[in-house]
């Protein structure tokens, strides 16, 4: 029973994070209605600022803010300078836009070690390396922090969506760009600000994520599983992500330990294969995901 429960703890500290990335993945969908195949790799670039700031005396805390500021910016950047242009002459067609992600994808993998060197950074462990035993079975200060900063994301981005006239717009935007315009939502703006607010939650995701050194193959994995997570809780849904990560983390991490398929190990050999047979589920069965709100149509 304790190692089940010792398990269960480590995949809670690994699904937070995964909820929380998922979290930036959400913003972006209910802000533009696009998927962002890049979340990942600015994450993992928000991240090297705030290694930056630290090494440089910041406290990680500050660090923490001067990462998510410059992710604001690099995601307003990216939205203003390559996402509008594309999006302008594409006339409604998602596809250019998702095609423009993946290239950000593969352009910020490959200029993060030429920016930042090729070298490992060292990296402060957030919240310290304690840990609390609980019924036989420790569960690391770690966790505890990362869910602690996942619950006040969750609430702050549920006040804004749904409380304020700013996320009123912001969902306006992403339903029908041209009814809001017409109505006086300035929906470049909108756009703008979704796009930095997922990379400034890219970086905290990122900052939780790392073990030891930072380099450009930080947010690989969590992506995938982020991706499952979003598509499990669903996509306009910020409660959706976390439960979806947090789904994701704990499955994850069990069957890793207990499941098998003949000769194989899920842990060892077939780590990704229960992400994607989530997200296949999914789709099949329920493609608006756990929390999500299924598409409505006039007959």
């Amino acid at each position: 029973m304790s190692e089940f429960l010792q398990f269960t703890f480590i995949g809670l500290g690994k699904g937070a994070v995964y909820a929380t990335l998922a979290l930036a993945l959400v913003i972006i969908y209910r802000t533009t209605g696009l998927l962002n195949f890049a979340q990942g790799e600015m994450a993992m670039f928000c991240t090297y600022f705030v290694w930056f700031g630290h090494d440089r005396g910041l406290p990680l805390p500050a660090a923490v803010l001067v990462g998510m500021f410059g992710g604001f910016l690099m995601g307003a950047l990216i939205e203003r300078l390559l996402v509008r242009p594309v999006s302008k002459k594409a006339m409604g067609n998602p596809l250019p836009i998702v095609i423009i992600t993946i290239g950000l994808f593969l352009g910020l993998n490959g200029l993060a070690p030429i920016v930042f060197g090729e070298q490992a950074k060292t990296f402060p462990v957030p919240f310290g390396d304690g840990s609390v035993s609980i019924l036989g079975a420790s569960i690391f200060t770690r966790t505890l922090g990362t869910l602690a900063v996942l619950a006040v994301s969750v609430a702050v981005l549920w006040a804004i969506f749904q409380k304020t006239k700013f996320g009123l717009g912001l969902r306006a935007v992403a339903s029908n760009a041209e009814s809001s315009a017409l109505v006086g939502v300035p929906v470049g703006r909108m756009l703008l600000i979704g796009w930095g607010m997922s990379a400034a939650f890219g970086a905290l995701a990122g900052t939780l994520s790392v073990e030891g050194g930072l380099d450009n193959t930080l947010m690989a994995l969590p992506l995938i599983y982020a991706f499952a997570a979003a598509t499990l809780g669903g996509f306009d849904s910020e409660l959706g992500a976390v439960v979806g990560g947090l789904l994701v983390g704990v499955i994850t991490e069990l069957l890793a330990r207990y499941g098998t398929i003949g000769a194989y190990s899920v842990g060892q050999d077939l780590k990704l294969l229960p992400a994607f047979l989530l997200i296949l589920l999914v789709l099949v069965f329920r493609p608006s995901g756990l929390f999500g709100k299924g598409e409505v149509k006039r007959v």
